[in-house]
């Protein structure tokens, strides 16, 4: 993935490459800038994602936190063992409507059982990433939404177990839109071989109930708050 920073203007400020295990708030930083807000990720004519960013320069803002790589904590690594290196590159979405919020449940595919999230997923390949999110929307809830702004990009980094039991040293990067249900319906998981148990609309006064991935956690607590700010 390309990480592309402009200005207000639109004025190419750097363009780098997302090397693996990297932020691209940290990429930013480390060049004198600060992210204001993503703009935009599509495939370019090569097949490459680009990920549009603005940014402006630094004012004295301290650089983001790099997260580092985690382990899971069963995990015991010897000197012979080199994990696949992995970056995967999601799409989800953060759909409300008249019931709430859309949440699905992580299934025992996955390493966090009976969690929750988001909907969406990893992109095919040449798939545009908007077009991901509207597709793994309807194959994890059944719902038809109409899509936002890319809200937020969020990654993390860790070596752990894959469903298949292969040990990865993996770089997930989460492009996190908005969006909207305008005639919501009860929640179907229509891709019942995935990693998605279940579905359900949560109350905009319950979210803070659910179990959350502590990564879907972080993230709600930003985006539904600023939803609730007055403009």
């Amino acid at each position: 993935m390309t990480i592309v920073g402009v200005d207000e203007s639109g004025t190419i400020s750097f363009q780098v490459y997302l090397d693996h295990g990297a932020d691209p708030a940290v990429l930013a930083h480390d060049r004198g800038f600060a992210v204001v807000r993503p703009l935009d990720a599509v495939r370019d004519q090569t097949g490459d994602l680009v990920l549009t960013i603005m940014v402006r320069p630094l004012g004295g803002e301290p650089r983001p936190r790099a997260r580092g790589r985690r382990q899971d904590r069963s995990l015991v690594l010897t000197d012979d063992l080199a994990p696949l290196v992995r970056q995967r590159v999601a799409a989800y979405a953060v759909v409300l409507s008249t019931r709430g919020l859309l949440a699905t449940q992580f299934s025992a595919r996955t390493a966090i059982p009976g969690r929750w999230g988001m909907p969406g997923g990893g992109l095919d390949d040449h798939e545009q990433p908007g077009a991901a999110v509207l597709r793994e929307v309807v194959e994890e809830t059944s719902q038809a939404i109409v899509l936002g702004d890319l809200a937020r990009v969020h990654t993390s980094h860790w070596i752990g177990r894959n469903p298949q039991g292969a040990i990865e040293d993996f770089h997930a990067v989460r492009l996190v839109y908005r969006g909207r249900c305008e005639a919501p319906t009860d929640p179907v998981v229509l891709d019942t071989e995935g990693t998605t148990r279940s579905a359900r609309w949560v109350a905009p006064d319950a979210w803070p109930k659910v179990r959350w991935t502590p990564n879907w956690r972080a993230v709600l607590s930003e985006l539904l708050t600023q939803q609730t700010q007055p403009q």
